[in-house]
């Protein structure tokens, strides 16, 4: 065989194996789970400097409150079989050029919005922007890129309407929260926090369900019930060439040691590190389960950010008494900026893409 011939063999073996190799690696990235891992410590995070953000609520500035201790801000998540792409926010604006991108939900969503627009302007610290806040929604605009980025504060989703006999929550309507929403590029649903509030903190008197009222019923049913009319307006409304739709996930709260194997401990304020292992010692909680099976009725696709166990993990992440109202008050539900919340956008990002 003479020499060119060997040299065009060898060449077209190697094109084959490189194709190989690169169709194997993007099964593989396909096929990826990015939400199983751990978090590893990199000198690299945060992914901002919280003196960049001029604009993040104070309930959400641990530093600025008073919080010493920063490893908390020093872990990022490594997926068990793969790598996130780190966040770029000149990409994402470029890629969300001219387009919108609403957070819709309770002050978990406002956590993760915030945790967004932080990325977005200290990625560009020059470009110009706006802030501007409509009935329920506010509004952060990048006006170089044409990007909005908005939450719409709505705790359960469904409607809730003033009657003559008081506050009803309507589990099977959604007419009047969802005229927000129409239009939006990229949709992130959450809804859970609020659902076992009761007394003055519960913002409803009555749940409806077609034309029966009740005063009260279990609310893991209501949870649930008010998943499927939201999916149903998903399938009526949303068309996937125009529209993403994402669903946060349920954030956990830790105000019980024993299920991080801590007895005794009844609220995160002594915790400075994470669970350094892949599971949580406590389990993953009921509603997770309720979520996932309604997410499996809707034929649109939906993409869930399943952040629950990755946020499980992180005790260390909350404000503690480094929130709002400090000394007095306990937070151990919501997440310091920078901290969680930028891996939630993370993720996001790495699926817009």
């Amino acid at each position: 065989m003479s020499y060119y011939c060997k040299t065009t063999l060898s060449l077209l073996a190697l094109l084959f194996a490189l194709l190989m190799s690169n169709k194997a690696n993007a099964s593989s990235n396909v096929k990826c789970d990015w939400f199983q891992g751990r978090w590893v410590l990199d000198k690299s995070y945060p992914l901002y400097d919280p003196a960049s953000c001029p604009f993040v609520r104070r309930e959400f500035s641990c530093g600025k409150n008073g919080r010493s201790d920063l490893m908390y801000t020093k872990y990022r998540w490594q997926p068990s079989g793969c790598d996130l792409q780190r966040f770029n926010g000149t990409k994402f604006l470029e890629i969300n050029r001219g387009k919108s991108i609403m957070f819709i939900g309770d002050s978990l969503s406002m956590n993760q919005w915030q945790s967004l627009t932080c990325l977005l302007h200290s990625s560009v610290p020059n470009a110009k922007y706006t802030t501007s806040k409509v009935g329920n929604v506010n509004t952060f605009t990048l006006t170089d890129y044409g990007v909005k980025v908005m939450l719409n504060t709505n705790q359960y989703l469904v409607d809730i309407v003033k009657t003559k006999m008081g506050r009803v929550m309507m589990l099977d309507s959604i007419k009047q929260s969802a005229k927000l929403w129409e239009g939006v590029d990229t949709l992130v649903f959450n809804t859970w926090q609020w659902w076992y509030r009761r007394g003055p903190a519960q913002p409803y008197d009555y749940f409806q369900v077609g034309k029966k009222i009740s005063k009260d019923m279990d609310r893991m049913v209501a949870f649930n019930k008010a998943l499927i009319t939201w999916g149903k307006w998903v399938d009526s409304t949303i068309d996937p060439s125009k529209s993403k739709v994402f669903f946060q996930g349920i954030s956990p709260s830790h105000y019980n040691g024993t299920s991080w194997g801590s007895p005794g401990a009844t609220t995160c304020a002594a915790e400075k590190t994470p669970l350094l292992g892949s599971t949580y010692p406590g389990g993953l909680p009921t509603a997770l389960t309720v979520l996932k099976s309604a997410l499996r009725k809707i034929k649109k696709p939906v993409t869930l950010l399943d952040i629950t166990n990755l946020s499980l993990l992180r005790k260390d992440g909350h404000p503690s008494v480094y929130g709002f109202r400090g000394l007095k008050a306990m937070d151990c539900t919501h997440w310091c900026l920078p901290g969680v919340t930028d891996t939630w956008n993370e993720i996001l990002y790495n699926f817009i893409l």
